[in-house]
């Protein structure tokens, strides 16, 4: 089963608690997690794309730094691991981000890819004057399967005159191209529509764990069976929050101190928001309230053996190809994670 991290582009990580590690997004940062994760043997690395934050005493992701910017530097800071930006598509036309790509491409000798965002969140567009209008809670799939059609183009043929209904192309032109032609999109919307689109145009997929692994299957199940409607093999990957300790009780106590350090102000800030944009499905699933301070994303929180005996229960689900890791305390948490749990993985010996 594949690795990878989430790594810490927005101050605070993933985490809106008072209690939990508070850091400054920086390069140095994430530049240590990111040879920690390599030395350890991690597969992958993906950075978020974050333009405005919730607030609230802990400043939740207001502070973010630029994902194809960041990604650059990591190719040039690595050698094995591959790194996933995240592009936001209404603030880049496709031409400009399938050349940012061929370059990152170049710089990390094939190991680059990008996650397709498809934009929810109105207020992060709208302050900049990028909003395309309402109409696009309802087509934004319809508009990012041009783009991404744009950008294969001109990966592998090096033109594109595509005429749609969003992008108008004549004789565009890009060269030169990625090493192996192309690049592996990854998507994460959780929507029926989300996973066609990731179904007909992605290489990976992203769903959001549960502390409830039933779930996990339904939502594995509901990517894989689209994925045979479209005739193309799309890997599950699975976002898990995991937290360590010596011992169960250990995490147990750190995972509860966190929790009850809830940056109240922050999450009512963002579910607030989330009301006034009909989000979607995606949306939806990261501000329930209950377990909203960590985004609702799934707790995996145990001893280091418990950690590894449940990431070997994910990994016998149909089409999961692997997990994707949020941390509390980045550096620290990579290392360990490598050193006392890696090794008791089944699935990885």
């Amino acid at each position: 089963m594949d690795l990878g991290i989430f790594i810490p582009i927005g101050n605070n990580g993933w985490m809106m608690s008072k209690n939990a590690p508070q850091y400054m997004p920086s390069f140095d940062l994430n530049r240590t997690t990111a040879e920690r994760a390599e030395a350890a043997g991690f597969e992958f690395l993906l950075s978020m794309v974050k333009l405005r934050g919730f607030g609230g005493d802990t400043e939740f992701w207001d502070h973010n730094m630029e994902s194809f910017t960041l990604m650059a530097g990591l190719a040039a800071a690595t050698e094995k691991i591959n790194l996933f930006a995240s592009v936001a598509l209404p603030t880049m036309e496709p031409a400009m981000v399938a050349r940012m790509a061929s370059t990152i491409d170049d710089i990390s000798d094939g190991r680059f890819g990008i996650n397709i965002v498809s934009g929810w969140n109105q207020i992060e567009y709208s302050q900049m004057g990028v909003w395309p209008g309402d109409w696009y809670y309802e087509k934004r799939y319809d508009y990012a399967t041009e783009y991404v059609k744009i950008m294969k183009e001109l990966w592998s043929d090096g033109v594109s005159d595509l005429k749609g209904e969003y992008f108008q192309m004549d004789d565009c032109r890009l060269s030169p191209p990625p090493k192996n032609g192309g690049v592996p999109l990854v998507c994460a919307g959780q929507s029926d529509r989300g996973m066609e689109f990731c179904a007909e145009y992605g290489d990976y997929q992203f769903i959001i764990g549960t502390g409830d692994f039933d779930q996990v299957r339904a939502d594995a199940a509901r990517l894989v069976a689209a994925a045979d409607k479209s005739g193309r093999d799309v890997g599950i990957y699975v976002l898990f929050q995991i937290t360590m300790g010596d011992t169960d009780e250990e995490a147990e106590a750190k995972w509860q101190s966190y929790k009850d350090g809830a940056d109240l102000e922050a999450i009512k800030f963002m579910t607030g928001q989330a009301e006034l944009d009909t989000a979607g499905a995606t949306a939806e699933k990261i501000t329930e309230m209950q377990g909203a301070f960590n985004l609702n994303i799934g707790p995996i929180v145990g001893s280091h053996a418990t950690i590894a005996g449940k990431l070997d229960e994910i990994s016998e689900i149909p089409g999961v190809k692997g997990v994707m890791c949020v941390f509390d305390d980045y550096p620290v948490a990579t290392q360990e994670f490598g050193e006392k749990i890696m090794p008791l993985m089944k699935c990885r010996s």
